[in-house]
């Protein structure tokens, strides 16, 4: 297996192969199920990353249809790219990723239900003053 730096800088991740063949942009998208202009948005994040040919064309390894694949499901469960960005390294570099990814989705469950907390009292208040003759100067206990 040969080590390629990722592109977080300091994370390494193990390529299982070589640039074997090759799958240009056009490829990707139409595999994956997206735009090119969305992967080059995921490149230019540093999500993904591609070797250029000596055309200047993209050439994306295989595993990187697993990467997009993973970002748009994350994305699709309210991640941000911010967020998919910072935990992917840890996913990626785990020799068994279940477990990571459990983890990952648990703190977001976690998170949510914070906000889900928040947004109740948020409507109580509102509720509460909706009675009320002056709903935004009357003090509300609660």
């Amino acid at each position: 297996m040969k080590e390629a730096a990722s592109v977080w800088g300091k994370v390494s991740f193990k390529v299982k192969r070589f640039w074997e063949s090759i799958m240009l942009i056009g490829e990707l998208a139409t595999a994956a199920g997206i735009s090119r202009e969305a992967l080059r948005f995921y490149e230019q994040q540093g999500l993904i990353r591609a070797r250029r040919l000596a055309n200047g064309y993209r050439d994306y390894p295989d595993e990187v249809l697993l990467l997009v694949n993973y970002i748009r499901t994350a994305q699709q469960l309210g991640f941000t790219l911010a967020e998919i960005g910072h935990k992917l390294p840890a996913i990626w570099d785990a020799a068994d990723p279940a477990p990571a990814i459990a983890e990952v989705l648990g703190e977001k469950l976690l998170e949510i239900d914070t906000r889900i907390a928040a947004l109740q009292g948020l409507r109580t208040q509102l509720a509460l003053r909706l009675g009320l003759d002056c709903p935004l100067t009357a003090r509300v206990a609660g």
